[in-house]
């Protein structure tokens, strides 16, 4: 199949079986889905797991082709066609991520087994549109915050709902890593064309099992614009965890492993 872009992303792997195609957010890379989805997959085997860096972000490039998110659409249906073909996969996508997912799956429904949404941007693309709670810290540490340097600090704390030294370590590990190392100048290009031509709801409804998790206290994508996405989604499983922001999968792991592993468990009857 011709390709569509001439980008190829740099795409980290793990295990062997079932597709998982994981699509981080705006900005960070691999690393935040990497580290939230390999606790669920542990003591689950049977699994390939795929973790691209979007273009611009991480180690994929973004050349001057690369110009709005339809383009960063192309680059994944790329990736799927050289990776997977028409084998069946599950996808999970994360903020932006998820309204790629999303596009991903209206057109490749036949060949999604399952969605799942951490934190995405609902149906309000544009921030200064999403009907979200205001900035919310319910377990604070101003210790911790001054005992870090002032640049980390000041990115954690930007989300944080749950200030602890290991949802600290978690973002510095897992978020703030990718932060590091974006090409910013190509993700302003991206960014001024961020709607996609086509509604990812604009299609038939996606009637397979689906899961859609939303923090509270998330003050960037929020939670309501997410609810307003379950008729499209008939199959889904919709939770709005409390005392968990935008990270929710850091601040609420527990949560998070249980409500991915009842997803799975979903998926697998209804693809067995």
């Amino acid at each position: 199949m011709p390709r569509r872009t001439p980008v190829s992303l740099n795409v980290v792997e793990r295990g062997a079986g079932v597709p998982v195609l994981a699509l981080h957010g705006w900005t960070p890379d691999h690393r935040l889905m990497l580290g939230c989805l390999e606790p669920v997959f542990a003591a689950r085997p049977g699994y390939r797991r795929l973790y691209p860096d979007l273009p611009g972000m991480g180690k994929s490039p973004a050349p001057p082709e690369v110009a709005g998110s339809d383009d960063v659409l192309d680059t994944l249906q790329d990736l799927v066609d050289d990776l997977l073909g028409d084998t069946p996969f599950l996808l999970v996508g994360e903020s932006y991520g998820g309204y790629l997912a999303r596009a991903l799956t209206r057109s490749r429904p036949r060949q999604v087994l399952g969605l799942a949404l951490i934190c995405p941007v609902g149906t309000a693309v544009e921030k200064e549109e999403r009907r979200v709670p205001q900035p919310t810290v319910l377990r604070p540490d101003p210790d911790l915050l001054a005992a870090t340097d002032a640049r980390t600090a000041g990115e954690f704390a930007d989300l944080a709902v749950v200030q602890t030294p290991e949802t600290l370590r978690r973002f510095r590990d897992e978020v703030l890593a990718g932060l590091d190392v974006a090409d910013l100048t190509a993700m302003a290009r991206i960014r001024q064309r961020w709607t996609l031509t086509e509604d990812p709801e604009g299609g038939a409804p996606f009637t397979r099992p689906s899961l859609i998790l939303t923090g509270r206290q998330d003050h960037a994508t929020g939670y309501l614009d997410q609810f307003a996405l379950l008729p499209h989604y008939p199959r889904a499983t919709f939770a709005a965890l409390d005392v968990a922001g935008h990270n929710l999968q850091i601040e609420q792991p527990a949560l998070f492993d249980a409500l991915m592993g009842e997803w799975l468990d979903r998926v697998a009857t209804e693809a067995g």
